[in-house]
């Protein structure tokens, strides 16, 4: 037996140096972490149970016969990160540059159908060259099993994806077809064609960090949720990402136990300036009704005039959805919409509660948008609102003009509880605009069209921009003092903490896309 443990200790030994000392040098040399390294850090110390570490891969095309390594470019197993199960896949970069494969592709198939069948969240790490082309058609199928189990897995589990090196051609779709995207700054990119490609059919010059770096998805194209500094902040990330997360849709967003005391909420009552048209940061007032530190942003470089993410509440984790007015005065356009409507149809899919902060002033007007579909884009906010059955409260702080009204979580559309300051303005339009339609003809014929206007617009606001007519037909539940905004959100979140809503009985919706 002695001499069997010796073999089994051999091929471990080897398993673990992956594709040797001098790739694993080279790895390091470009700042980044080895495969083995980071699932160390990921996962809570001794919890790790590897998957396949000693599968080889079967092809005899091109050579490949002659190089064979333990594990074929991938570690894939399970373990707890804070103390909660996790499955995780880890590409090997110094295994044939991480190269996906046959032998490759049904390792991350396994764990994918382990955490499936288990309800449990998927992390995957990628490092990857795409497809290995020694190996064929059997690669690509490989990759089309991956997406096939990406969509079986959606709105059941979470699925994270961190890109920690190369991602390109097909590799990109199982990140896109997860929930959350990481990207690491200087070592990461994606793209379906690189830049020689592009080069030769548009005749564009272009690197790969400008086609598909960190920085282009995290703030032009957001296929990034994320992007970090380098490895370390990356897994730490996902490692705090998690932790506002269940195991899967059929459990609730977790609850911590919370003690803090906080800032002075009062500074809520002077947060939103006089002048209905000067800017505020709405980050401000997100972190004094939220518990201290809580909030995590998602996607928040890429269309800043919404801001969406995780914070707690009392200790209980719910998603936040707000207007920015500091940026493009908050309005809603293609991006923020599709921005904030996979955000919603997430925290729907997986119990967690929503938190709809109000200041939009409509929809962006202009060629640019209508051209590129405004319209259905915007409906997908609209939709990711109507379909979402988690418990659901809006507080508008300022204006709430015309459809965007609507859209933003109003009670038309199944808001549970709708509160507004008192600076709110609810209204088709703002003042202004409204009194220029309505007494063109008046304002026209006056000797000061100016006072006229002047006059007109002050009679529109007495009458509109407030939140007292709404209230006045029961789409606002209640006008409250910003000081007291905590307090009535963690009652009203706790009240409806049983809420029951079904939708009518159909195979899906047909969301527009």
């Amino acid at each position: 037996m002695s001499n069997r443990l010796d073999v089994l200790n051999k091929k471990k030994e080897e398993a673990l140096k992956g594709g040797g000392d001098k790739r694993i040098e080279s790895q390091h040399g470009k700042g980044k972490l080895t495969a083995r390294e980071r699932i160390k850090l990921l996962l809570d110390e001794g919890t790790f149970e590897e998957i396949g570490m000693l599968a080889t891969h079967r092809s005899t095309n091109f050579g490949l016969d002659k190089q064979k390594f333990y594990g074929d470019g991938v570690i894939t197993g399970y373990g707890k990160v804070h103390d909660r199960p996790v499955y995780v896949f880890s590409q090997d970069f110094t295994v044939f540059g991480g190269s996906l494969a046959e032998i490759h592709a049904k390792k991350i198939v396994r764990i994918m159908d382990l955490a499936l069948q288990n309800g449990i969240p998927l992390i995957g790490l990628n490092d990857s060259g795409g497809a290995r082309i020694q190996e064929g058609v059997v690669s690509l199928g490989g990759y089309a099993d991956i997406f096939y189990r990406n969509t079986l897995a959606s709105g059941v589990i979470p699925q994270i994806s961190a890109i920690m090196g190369p991602c390109a051609g097909g590799a990109v779709y199982s990140p896109a077809l997860t929930d959350f995207t990481y990207m690491v700054q200087d070592s990461s990119f994606m793209f379906v064609t690189g830049p020689n490609v592009v080069k030769t059919v548009t005749h564009e010059e272009v690197t790969s960090e400008e086609l598909g770096g960190a920085s282009t998805h995290s703030e032009k194209s957001g296929v990034a949720h994320f992007s970090v500094e380098n490895d370390l902040k990356c897994i730490n990330d996902i490692k705090k990402l998690l932790s506002y997360l269940p195991q899967n849709c059929e459990e609730e967003s977790p609850k911590y136990p919370y003690n803090g005391k906080g800032s002075n909420r009062e500074d809520l009552n002077s947060i939103v300036p006089e002048n209905p048209n000067q800017p505020y940061n709405i980050k401000d007032v997100i972190n004094l009704v939220v518990d201290e530190g809580s909030f995590y942003e998602v996607h928040e470089n890429f269309a800043q005039n919404i801001v969406v993410g995780f914070a707690f509440l009392d200790g209980k984790s719910i998603g936040v959805v707000a207007n920015q007015p500091a940026f493009l005065a908050g309005v809603l356009d293609i991006d923020s919409s599709n921005k904030a409507a996979r955000f919603v149809r997430f925290c729907d899919a997986f119990n967690i509660p929503l938190l709809v902060l109000e200041d939009v002033p409509g929809f962006l007007p202009g060629t640019d948008q209508e051209w590129n579909g405004i319209i259905t884009n915007g409906a997908k906010l609209l939709y990711a609102f109507c379909e979402a059955t988690v418990p659901r409260v809006t507080v508008i702080t300022r204006k709430a003009y015309g459809g965007a009204y609507d859209v933003m979580n109003s009670k038309h559309i199944g808001a549970d509880m709708n509160y507004a300051w008192p600076s709110a303005e609810i209204a088709v339009m703002g003042a202004k605009g409204a009194a220029e339609i309505i007494f063109r003809k008046e304002i026209q014929e006056a000797k000061d069209p100016e006072a006229k206007l002047a006059e007109k617009e002050a009679e529109y606001a007495e009458l509109f921009a407030h939140p007292y007519n709404a209230a006045s037909h029961g789409f606002i539940d209640e006008v409250i003092e910003p000081a007291d905004t905590r307090q009535k959100l963690i009652r009203a979140f706790d009240m409806l903490k049983n809420k029951v809503s079904h939708l009518p009985k159909k195979k899906h919706g047909n969301i527009p896309l």
